[in-house]
This record gives structure tokens, C-alpha cells and sequence, in this order.
């Protein structure tokens, strides 16, 4: 049955930037989300990027601000709190983009560029503040902003927030609110973590998934390569080559395996940009420009740095290195295959990562097809009976895997 933006209740006013959009019906998300909010419910959303979560609920915030009293000068109504630079710009340019014809002043402000352009725009008032949890919290330590009439929060990505470790930083955050308020939680798995952070701020939730748990787009195609981890570069540039792929987005586990990768596919006449945690803002967002403008055929990105990419109609996600933590794969994949078109993700498997693939395919509940590359053939074999490569020693079983998988918990903030 088709749904329109006007059934979900929406004023005229939000319905003409969405026409201007070119959006004409809601996607699930926005179409389970929206009239709760707009009834004033905390609501607690899983929802991956690519669904259309941000309009899901700056929609409703726009309206909501927008039809209450305006006041002269302009308090923080609604705080959007989000893990990277990165998201947090793009989900400020949503917001402008729907508030075109709404009287709402919005910001954003993040760490990694000057502060004094954020807090002489903080002094002139803003209505909806997009910001990363430790420049927030710099700028309230500055006396620059105030959060006591916050209206609305939102916590976008907040599987990701406690991933960075800003458990902390949210608690303090939360302390500064007023207590009487409206909470929005957005994250892409209902883990255990997630849950009880929920109990702590949500107030009676109403719950909605756009989807179900750890799924993979539909329309993603995903292949596995066996190669020896010496091998993986020629592969990766040949695969590029021979495929004519004009936008590829890969991952790497760290920040240095992506600026060696993103060198060496330069090297052989492949345009590549790195983005990580120790770039520059404006080094990322020059990447991240050049890619969407097919500038940059190659973005090589840590898992850290692409979350909340809004990357529209990407056609090739590799895996260069897989991730020790299997939601991430998810996550990763989820770059392609979106808004109803096709794409394909491929990942590179050497031997000391069968462990992973193992954990990748238990959490999907699938078993994904492995090949090889003739002349990129494997000095190992995979055995699906077993789940395990016949090279590996039985001493690298589950325990060392797990103890992998926590000292990699540890240092992700760190690394990407």
C-alpha cells in the first residue's frame, strides 16, 4: 500500500523540501518512526545508514520546533549527538535541507577544526545543534553553549558511540539536560550494551526496526577470495583495473594499513584517498567531496572513519582486511546496495582471517561462496565442514580468536 509523507502527519511546509528532495514515499523507517515522534513517544530505532533514519527523525523534530513558541534568543532545543565528524555534517545538512522553509537555526560542531567559528554561531542562537560528544562537552566546559532547555535528544549511531568508548562522555552529557524531555535512540543492532543504555534514558519506548537484526542489504552481492596476505594489493588493483570500477570504497583494520594501501594503488595509476581518525577535517572532507564527484576512484577507509558516510549509489564495497568484530562486516557491506539499487562487496581472505569469516558467517546465518583469482591462488585451503583453514594450527581455536576480538575492542579508538 503506497504511504505518503502527508499521511504521516508532516506540515506543508516540511512536505515542500521533501518535494524538493525528489522524495515522494517514506521509507519503512521513517514511515514506523515519524508518527510516534510526532506523538511526543521516546522511541528507540534500529536502523542501519542507508535507511533513511535521518529524515526518519529530523523530520519530526522540525515540525515539533517549528510549530512550538519561538523564542528571541534561540536556546538549544535539540541536541543531536553523533560518533564522527563525518555524520555529524551530513545529518546537518539534512536538516537544513528539510528546514528551508521552517524559521529553525541549525549548527554542527566537532572537533579537528577551530572552535571560534562555532562558538560565535552559538552566540547568535541556534534551535538544533548536531554535534560529536567531545567537542560538545568542550564548548560547555567553555561556558559557550548551554543545554538546559533541550527539548529533544537525539543519540544517532549509538552502537557506534559506545564502540569509540563515549559511554562516559554521553553519561556526562546526559547530566546536563533537563530531566523532562524527549529521547530518540538510533542504532544499527539492539545489543545488550544498547539495551541498557536505552533503560537508563528512554522513558516507556516504543520500539521500531527498519529491518531485521545483522541482515545484509538483499541486493548485495557478496563473494569471498581466498589469497595469501602478500598477494593482496596486486589483487586489489587488478580487480579495480580489469572490472573499469570508477568508485570502490575498501577497508582496512588501521589507519596505517589504509595510508600504505591508498599509496600503493597510486603508485600503479589508481586514483586513492585514505580517511581516517588522524587526517584532518579538511583533509577528510576533501577526500569524501572527491569521491562522491568520481574525482577519487578510491576511498580507503578505516571502519571508524566511514561510519555515517552517506555515499549515494556506491557500487563496490572490499573487504581488504576483514573485521574482528562480525557486526562490522555488516556494517561495511551496508555502503552498497542501497535505495533499491544493486552492488557488490568482496572481500580478501588470507589464512590468519578464517577465524573471522567463521564469526561472519554464524552471526548472518549463511555460508558465503569462496574462489579464488587464477594467479592469485592461495597457498591454503578453506574446509566449510570444518569452518577452518587446513594450514592453520589448532591452537589459533575460539579462545585466541575472543582474546583477539577483546584487545581489538580496546584499542578501536586508538587505531581508526
Amino acid at each position: 500500500m503506497f504511504m505518503s509523507f502527508r499521511s504521516l502527519g508532516l506540515s506543508d511546509a516540511l512536505l515542500k523540501a521533501i518535494d524538493k528532495k525528489g522524495y515522494t514515499e517514506p521509507s519503512p523507517i521513517q514511515e514506523k518512526a515519524i508518527p510516534f515522534i510526532l506523538e511526543r513517544k521516546d522511541v528507540l530505532a534500529s536502523a542501519q545508514t542507508g535507511t533513511g533514519k535521518t529524515a526518519g527523525f529530523t523530520l519530526p523534530i522540525l515540525q515539533i520546533l517549528s510549530e512550538g513558541e519561538q523564542r528571541r534568543k534561540r536556546p538549544i532545543r535539540s541536541l543531536i549527538l553523533t560518533p564522527t565528524r563525518e555524520l555529524a555534517a551530513q545529518i546537518l545538512d539534512n536538516v537544513r535541507a528539510y528546514s528551508e522553509f521552517v524559521d529553525i537555526r541549525s549548527l554542527v560542531i566537532f572537533g579537528g577544526v577551530n572552535a571560534n567559528p562555532q562558538i560565535r554561531a552559538l552566540r547568535n542562537g541556534v534551535d538544533v545543534l548536531v554535534a560529536t560528544p567531545g567537542r560538545l562537552l568542550d564548548l560547555h566546559n567553555q561556558k559557550a553553549l548551554s543545554l538546559s532547555q533541550v527539548d529533544i535528544l537525539v543519540l544517532d549511531e549509538a552502537d557506534r558511540m559506545l564502540d569509540m568508548g563515549f559511554q562516559r562522555d554521553i553519561n556526562k552529557i546526559l547530566a546536563l539536560l533537563p530531566q523532562k524531555r524527549q529521547n530518540l535512540l538510533f542504532s544499527a543492532t539492539f545489543s545488550k550494551e544498547i539495551k541498557k543504555l536505552a533503560s537508563g534514558i528512554l522513558h516507556h519506548p516504543v520500539s521500531v526496526e527498519a529491518a531485521p537484526e545483522n541482515t545484509t542489504a538483499e541486493k548485495v552481492d557478496q563473494k569471498m577470495y581466498l589469497v595469501d596476505k602478500t598477494k593482496k594489493t596486486a589483487l586489489t588493483v587488478q580487480l579495480i583495473a580489469d572490472g573499469n570500477w570508477k568508485q570502490v570504497l575498501i577497508f582496512t583494520r588501521t589507519k596505517h594499513g589504509a595510508n600504505r594501501l591508498s599509496e600503493k594503488l597510486v603508485k600503479n595509476g589508481i586514483t586513492s584517498a585514505a580517511i581516517h581518525g588522524n587526517k584532518s577535517q579538511g583533509a577528510r572532507t576533501k577526500a569524501l567531496d572527491g569521491f562522491k564527484k568520481n574525482k577519487i576512484r578510491v576511498l580507503v577507509a578505516t571502519d571508524i572513519a566511514a561510519r555515517g558516510l552517506d555515499i549515494p549509489l556506491l557500487p563496490h564495497v572490499i573487504n581488504y582486511e576483514l573485521p574482528n568484530i562480525s557486526e562490522d562486516y555488516v556494517h561495511r557491506i551496508g555502503r552498497t546496495g542501497r535505495a533499491g539499487a544493486s552492488g557488490e562487496a568482496i572481500s580478501l581472505v588470507s589464512d590468519e582471517e578464517v577465524d573471522y569469516v567463521i564469526g561472519i558467517e554464524k552471526l548472518l546465518g549463511m555460508t558465503l561462496p569462496k574462489d579464488s583469482i587464477e594467479g592469485y591462488e592461495p597457498s591454503f585451503t578453506f574446509d566449510n565442514s570444518r569452518g577452518a583453514s587446513k594450514k592453520k594450527a589448532k591452537s589459533r581455536g575460539n579462545s585466541n580468536s575472543n582474546r583477539n576480538n577483546r584487545n581489538y575492542s580496546r584499542k578501536r579508538r586508538s587505531s581508526n
